[in-house]
């Protein structure tokens, strides 16, 4: 039987992950030297040491299902945008998008834990690392969702796995579908409605507006309707159906949706690497960290 202990001084001694640690020393009935020796084999050390490296680069991708009714998208990241053109990389991404739509994994955990619909022989996770020790880069399934309607699911991709949006809608046709997928792209919305806006978010909005009003000169009861009239433009910048249309400025989405007698239920818009802090690294220093 393993022990902590036994899967400890693996982990210390190659870096990999518990339950790979776990996983080789009950395949090698304890013994250290051919449990190491297997995690090298199957990559997991080289792995390991490449995931303390900052994964920010990589590829967002969009999966629909033909009847357009479950829909998924996904952001895996690379060290290196380099990395975004290889053709191993970018099936790699297609697939997991595709097990995320088809499987429904309850978060990226879940996801790692699942047999690969590609690989069935192997957990995504397994892939994961595989992929990790040939193409040589630390790579990170960062997060994804997944939608499920009675109404259509469209997606759109912007330049070559960069943006990726999913949205779902009721009443839409294939065309206005693809208009609203554009707009999120290019419009960046946080959310659909005022409604969903956090309540402690608009508050501060509120009073920055009122702070740059009272320092215009203006009185309060002045400064307290100015804010009236500018936290519109507050809204019309984060949420969708408050945002002028990208092909005609003179509409709101809202009104385009009216016209159409369409609705938006939700959307997702993922950008590669956004909110990730990318780690600046001296080349020498690189290289260095490469030879050890």
């Amino acid at each position: 039987m393993v022990t902590a202990s036994q899967v400890k001084e693996l982990r210390e001694k190659t870096g990999a992950g518990m339950m790979d640690c776990k996983k080789v020393l009950t395949e090698t009935d304890g013994d250290m030297e051919k449990a190491a020796e297997l995690l090298r084999e199957r990559g997991i050390t080289k792995a390991a040491k490449k995931s303390s490296r900052v994964a920010a680069e990589g590829l967002v991708e969009a999966y629909l299902s033909d009847d357009k009714k479950v829909g998924a998208i996904i952001e895996v990241n690379a060290e290196t945008d380099f990395v975004g053109k290889n053709e191993e990389f970018r099936k790699f991404v297609k697939d997991v998008v595709k097990q995320v739509a088809l499987n429904n994994p309850k978060d990226v955990e879940d996801l790692l834990a699942q047999k690969s619909i590609e690989e069935p022989e192997l957990t995504v996770k397994e892939v994961l690392t595989n992929k990790i020790a040939t193409i040589g880069e630390n790579l990170t399934i960062r997060r994804f969702a997944r939608f499920e309607t009675e109404g259509m699911i469209e997606k759109y991709i912007h330049g070559e796995g960069k943006i990726a949006v999913l949205v779902d809608m009721e009443n839409a046709s294939e065309e206005l579908a693809k208009d609203i997928c554009m707009q999120i792209a290019a419009a960046r919305p946080e959310f659909l409605a005022r409604e969903n806006v956090p309540a402690e978010r608009v508050e501060k909005e509120m009073e920055i507006l009122k702070a740059q009003a009272m320092n215009e000169g203006k009185p309060e009861a002045i400064a307290e309707k100015m804010v009236q009239g500018r936290v519109g433009k507050f809204y019309g910048e984060i949420c969708l159906l408050d945002q002028e249309f990208v092909k005609n400025p003179d509409i709101k989405v809202s009104q385009l949706l009216k016209e159409k007698d369409a609705k938006i239920n939700r959307f997702a818009r993922f950008e590669t690497g956004e909110g990730i802090e990318k780690k600046e690294e001296n080349f020498a220093e690189e290289v260095a960290k490469q030879l050890q």
